[in-house]
């Protein structure tokens, strides 16, 4: 299945969203056991695909490790006091093999999952890792020249970076901020070795699946790459991993989705070097830390850029949106996220207001209590931007001006989006004060008619002249972080 344009992604920790599912049946289901009505659920969101996050094999050494970290183990009891051993089945992102786990149903279970989701017109999105794999990965035994190597007076000063296995000593993944992983070992992202075993791979995933979520995917860039390990890997090839590897696997999946997990200010690079869609971290980082006028600058880049963002308030690397933002400034968070050019991203939990980051590693969450009305909120939201459909038109930004003496209008953010048979406009206050002002709007024909502005948010419906639009614009007042979304009609 091809996924739509500037789609709506939905992300589900498969290990946890099946042990959910389980419950009362004394054990996880399987993705083939997933009744229909569940599948209907997600449907009912009004998202284009879901992501199953994490459903390849995991590693039993990398298990092992995570149960021996005290800074993990303490992480999962934080997140869930009454932790069992069986709780903890290892990180996603340390891979055994690309095989899908059979804890979860194996190949045959996926191929029932992605049949149920394509029956509801969704597609299927899964994890690719191009930095790492773990220790008990095929390719050390078999494809050795596919990783970085060290050496045994290397391991002996430095063992929190290194790892002596069958073979050899191994460079312990890494990126070139951070300390070691201390679960998996670093692949050569110059290895022809690994560029070969890569494509075949991610060749393979693709048979099984309409999109790949590539993780850190920078860290494979020859210029972060360089950055991090140095002269160990020897000189960089003259082509870029990604260019090598996306062009490949096109070619037996022209319509597979590539998903960049980007930071540092990587998403063109990424985008310039194949990647349909990048992590818009930076968004997130404005609406958590700075100040409207700062995101009204992000919004400003230019559109073929926007396009290729994927936007998020959440997802299982980052805090839960509830616990970061609060209750109301969420609210305005998740209304400028889902209305801007680009994809969106949900993850699940989001939409109820969970608060509990969950470690990846973990199969099973805590109980908390759903917030009703939030919930209630995000259907509404995800209703409008599904229904009106408007995120296939043209968007532009709006301009905010006072209609009053205070300038609280420098606190508002406002766009459009515009098509052949709809007009929207949404305008959020990121503030939590009062504000007040007028927004220009960008269309010509306004004048000489009456115009409705209906809130899909709020159900609220305003009456405006259409001379008074076109001569001094849409008078807003809203409260503290408060939005609206509004379809305009004639």
């Amino acid at each position: 299945m091809r996924v739509s344009a500037r789609p709506t992604v939905y992300e589900l920790n498969t290990a946890v969203w099946l042990q959910r599912l389980g419950r009362g049946r004394g054990h996880p289901l399987e993705l083939g056991e997933v009744p229909g009505s569940e599948w209907d659920v997600l449907a009912a969101l009004g998202v284009d695909a879901v992501w199953l996050m994490g459903v390849w094999q995991r590693s039993p050494a990398g298990r092992a490790i995570a149960l021996a970290e005290p800074s993990l183990v303490a992480a999962y009891r934080a997140a869930l006091p009454d932790l069992r051993d069986e709780d903890v089945i290892g990180s996603p992102y340390c891979v055994h093999d690309y095989v899908v786990d059979e804890r979860f149903g194996g190949p045959d279970g996926l191929a029932v999952a992605r049949g149920q989701l394509s029956d509801r017109g969704l597609a299927l999105i899964l994890d690719y890792v191009p930095n790492h794999v773990a220790a008990d990965h095929p390719w050390v035994t078999h494809r050795p020249q596919c990783f970085l190597r060290g050496s045994e007076e290397e391991l002996a000063r430095h063992p929190e970076a290194f790892m002596r296995i069958a073979g050899g000593v191994f460079a312990k993944g890494r990126d070139p901020y951070f300390e070691p992983w201390q679960d998996v070992l670093q692949l050569n992202a110059y290895s022809p070795a690994l560029r070969d075993a890569a494509a075949e791979t991610v060749i393979a995933v693709g048979d099984q699946c309409d999109g790949l979520r590539c993780d850190m995917a920078m860290l494979m860039t020859n210029v972060v790459f360089a950055r991090t390990w140095g002269d160990r890997a020897g000189p960089a090839p003259d082509a870029d991993y990604w260019p090598t590897l996306i062009g490949r696997v096109k070619q037996a999946h022209p319509d597979l989705l590539f998903i960049a997990e980007a930071y540092w200010e990587m998403e063109w690079t990424l985008q310039q070097q194949g990647f349909d869609l990048c992590y818009d971290k930076r968004l997130y980082d404005r609406l958590v830390h700075d100040s409207p006028g700062s995101l009204r600058s992000h919004m400003q880049a230019d559109a073929s850029y926007q396009e290729r963002l994927i936007r998020f308030i959440e997802n299982h690397d980052e805090p839960r949106a509830a616990a970061t933002f609060g209750a109301t400034q969420a609210r305005a968070a998740a209304v400028v996220m889902s209305t801007l050019q680009g994809a969106r991203l949900y993850h699940d939990g989001q939409l109820e207001g969970l608060r509990t980051r969950l470690p990846v590693q973990l199969a099973r969450g805590p109980d908390e209590q759903p917030d009703s009305d939030l919930r209630a909120f995000y259907g509404r939201l995800l209703r409008g931007v599904a229904d009106a459909r408007s995120q296939r038109g043209d968007w532009r930004l709006c301009e905010c001006t006072h209609c009053s003496d205070d300038d609280s209008h420098r606190q508002l953010v406002a766009w459009c989006w515009s098509s052949s048979n709809a007009r929207h406009l949404v305008v959020v206050n990121l503030s939590p004060a009062r504000a007040k002002g007028r927004v220009r709007l960008p269309w010509g024909d306004l004048a000489g008619r009456a115009w409705s502005l209906a809130d899909r948010l709020s159900g609220d419906r305003f009456e405006r002249s259409g001379d008074e639009l076109a001569a001094e614009g849409f008078s807003v007042a809203l409260e503290a972080w408060g939005p609206h979304f509004l379809m305009l009609e004639s």
